[in-house]
């Protein structure tokens, strides 16, 4: 059994990491932490919890959270920071679903998260979790930096093009959109009902900080630098993410369905739609699948990647528990079997 530990478990990430932890046959939910919810049971904030867990939130005490083989961090960015450095080096194992750990260069997550960062030593130890590309390294890490909801599906996308060299990685574009619950639980106007139904429109156009994770992982498949033109959209909806990728192609007679088959075949995660389908959002609500397409249109030099995931489960917190399944050697779906929710 895995003693773990959640800190910060008081957004949305927080309580989807706690709706799948509870019915994980191999983990024991030890504490859950709030500063602002201290002594406040869990159930209360998030009923539907009450059958699941009776736990309270305390403080994030690290001698406490010392106790827990593993602790997930479902933080603000800036937090997880100060309080990782003494976990690991008391032994505890670390999943950050933040930003703290996941650009390599601290100057470039400074400029994008506009504060310094406090354990910089720590940012080549930590192994990116995205399993598909990073699984063996994630089964020896201790500490996991949790990739975000857009990189995930834009890497998945792109990856299997850029690793076979088979566009130009100079002219790569991702138009994405997000459903509400991205923008997390914090009060926030632009995110009020009245402000996000029946609205569509691009924000960060200047410059998303998710841009630069997307771009270090994308290089880390490519043999030329890649330029990606990543376009961000709020959509009026609770939870999934649609993203649209565009590549210029390099060759013309290469297979793209045989070839996405057979890159994606052994990923119990990653599902490649047939010929001619495109992937809708609501088929993955709730569930950890994330489903791609791919073609080429007609007369175009042109491969179009469709991709759909769950922002709150692939894209955050199922993926965090599929990279706990492979440090701990359990079968990586376990606990993660969970069929989307329809309608």
């Amino acid at each position: 059994m895995i003693n773990v530990g959640v800190v910060g478990a008081t957004g949305y990430t927080g309580v989807e990491l706690l709706r799948i932890l509870v019915l994980h046959p191999e983990v024991s939910i030890q504490m859950v932490t709030s500063r602002s919810e201290e002594g406040v049971a869990v159930s209360s904030i998030f009923p539907n919890l009450r059958e699941h867990l009776q736990l309270y939130f305390c403080a994030p005490d690290p001698d406490l959270l010392a106790e827990c083989d593993l602790v997930f961090f479902a933080t603000p960015h800036g937090t997880a920071m100060a309080l990782v450095p003494e976990l690991l080096a008391k032994g505890v194992k670390v999943i950050d679903l933040s930003a703290d750990f996941r650009i390599k260069d601290a100057k470039l997550w400074s400029h994008w998260y506009g504060m310094e960062h406090t354990c910089p030593e720590l940012l080549q130890e930590a192994v990116y979790g995205l399993p598909e590309v990073n699984r063996e390294l994630i089964r020896k890490a201790s500490l996991v930096a949790n990739p975000g909801c857009y990189p995930t599906a834009v890497q998945l996308g792109f990856i299997p093009l850029l690793k076979n060299n088979l566009v130009d990685p100079g002219s790569l574009i991702a138009d994405v959109k997000s459903g509400v619950s991205g923008a997390g639980r914090k009060a926030s106007t632009g995110t009020l009902l009245c402000e996000a139904s029946e609205n569509f429109k691009a924000y960060g156009i200047n410059g998303h900080r998710h841009q630069p994770e997307i771009v270090q992982g994308l290089n880390e498949q490519s043999k030329d630098l890649v330029n990606l033109t990543f376009m961000p959209h709020l959509v009026p909806m609770i939870r999934g993410i649609q993203a649209s990728l565009y590549a210029s192609l390099l060759k013309d007679t290469v297979d793209l369905q045989s070839l996405y088959e057979d890159f994606y075949s052994d990923e119990k995660f990653v599902d490649v739609l047939e010929a001619g389908l495109s992937p809708e959002t609501r088929t993955v609500r709730g569930s950890n699948m994330c489903r791609l397409a791919v073609t080429q249109p007609e007369g175009s030099d042109k491969v179009v990647v469709l991709v759909a995931e769950d922002n709150l489960v692939k894209g955050a917190a199922g993926q965090a528990v599929q990279n706990m399944n492979i440090m701990y050697d359990l079968d990586e779906s376990l606990g993660l079997n969970l069929v989307s929710v329809l309608p």
